[in-house]
């Protein structure tokens, strides 16, 4: 094998495909990662599989669906059999090392990391991982991060959370924030990097709730001067009911601008991280050799139809993910790549830089093949199934009640379900049909 390239993957969580300047969001600034997708390659039509966060994480790894992998929920774990991304490039020769967020159970679950440093959210990550270990031994606490993560805080709520849907300026300073914590142990794993063999995959835990971001960050973002982004409904739509995270009763434009300016805020903070790891690289002359990606485990709602977080349904703000890939020479095409991808075409593609042939375990696409494209993409949540295509979109659902149909072309953000139109019976049963050749379903 030739001089391997060094792998950076930055992953974020809960992030909106479109909340990235590179995406065509003109309030948000995220000059470093748009400086990416300048010299790198910006997929327009990528998604998650699963738009839950373990599950999505495992399918990165795995390159696997999640009815493949079977780690259905944020409590399931992976089986030791399953190939994967790290354990792979560690046993050709690669210094493998986590930091951040990587919602695994166990915690410390082996995938082949040579070294994990974790700041987890939810579970008993929380109460096992070095970022939570270091905040006890400096005598501070992420308040407002337990009231929304911890069943038991979240019962004894103050009324201001609810009304604000957890948007406040964060209890902790810059210093002691999760996402600072990550970028410096991010920079500091990058600073032991020497030439090639490098592989480092950067967890971080926001934008996801609660949206609280540090000062100064929480003042970044005016939310009188930003734009409600494209789907927002003054109520729930499609039978919608609002048995989510937080009530939507008095979700208002006023409280969702609240909401976005600090969702923003603590993306433009993760985006600073983002340009110190590049910084570095170039400092240390191994940025020209290192491929770098930027994803997510899944969207947000964002008020698209009247919510907020995630849950629910597979609507496109929810399913639908930034994929940014820079390579250090001709792996890509640079610029707009507008095939319909999956994040599980991630693992081989990277396994393909670095001059590896993914195992047949893996069921996505290596995306340096020039030649290789998907008519169609899909994706599961509980009880329901997504395949679309690039025009049409069909979510079928155990309770055929629930199902539901999409002419994307007519109806970009979702307003009409037709799956119960007579006219569109042909197109609904041409993408079901597609179902049944998914990859290893059962």
């Amino acid at each position: 094998m030739t001089k391997g390239p060094n792998i950076l993957i930055i992953h974020a969580d809960q992030h909106r495909y479109d909340c990235l300047g590179a995406y065509g969001n003109t309030d948000i600034r995220t000059p470093n990662i748009d400086a990416l997708a300048r010299v790198g390659v910006l997929f327009a039509n990528s998604f998650c599989p699963y738009p839950v966060c373990t599950p999505s994480r495992y399918s990165l790894l795995s390159s696997q669906y999640v009815h493949q992998h079977r780690g259905f929920s944020n409590v399931s774990t992976l089986s030791p059999d399953i190939p994967t991304l790290p354990r792979i490039l560690k046993d050709a020769g690669y210094r493998t090392a986590s930091v951040g967020k990587m919602h695994f159970t166990p915690t410390y679950l082996d995938v082949g990391f040579d070294e994990m440093q974790l700041a987890e959210q939810f579970g008993n990550g929380r109460y096992d991982d070095d970022y939570h270990r270091w905040l006890r031994s400096e005598g501070v606490c992420d308040r407002l991060d337990m009231i929304d993560q911890v069943s038991e805080f979240r019962k004894e709520a103050p009324k201001e959370y609810w009304e604000r849907f957890g948007a406040f300026p964060s209890d902790l300073d810059e210093a002691h924030h999760s996402t600072t914590w990550i970028g410096n142990k991010a920079v500091d794993q990058l600073d032991k990097w020497e030439d090639c063999y490098n592989f480092l995959m950067v967890g971080f835990i926001k934008p996801h709730h609660p949206f609280d971001p540090p000062r100064p960050w929480a003042d970044m973002y005016d939310p009188d001067n930003l734009s409600v982004l494209p789907g927002w409904t003054e109520k729930l739509i499609h039978g919608d009911n609002d048995n989510n995270h937080f009530s939507y009763e008095g979700l208002s434009e006023l409280s969702l601008r609240r909401v976005m300016a600090l969702y923003y805020a603590s993306i433009s903070q993760i985006d600073h991280h983002v340009g110190r790891m590049v910084s570095l690289l170039k400092k240390k002359g191994l940025y020209d050799n290192t491929v770098i990606v930027y994803t997510s485990d899944h969207g947000d709602y964002m008020g698209h139809h009247h919510r907020i977080l995630k849950g629910n349904r597979m609507l496109e703000p929810l399913i639908r993910v930034p994929l940014i890939i820079k390579c250090p020479s001709d792996y890509l095409l640079r610029g707009i790549d507008s095939r319909l991808v999956n994040n599980i075409d991630v693992a081989p593609t990277l396994l393909s830089a670095a001059g590896l042939k993914p195992p047949d375990t893996m069921a996505g696409m290596d995306l340096t093949d020039r030649a290789a494209s998907a008519d169609y993409v899909f994706a599961e949540a509980g009880y329901e199934y997504m395949v679309r295509s690039r025009t049409r979109k069909l979510l079928v659902h155990r309770n055929a009640e629930l199902s539901m149909f999409f002419d994307l072309e007519r109806d970009p953000l979702e307003m009409k379900n037709l799956f119960s139109s007579a006219e569109h019976q042909s197109e609904i049963a041409r993408l079901r049909s597609q179902l049944d050749g998914w990859p290893l379903f059962d």
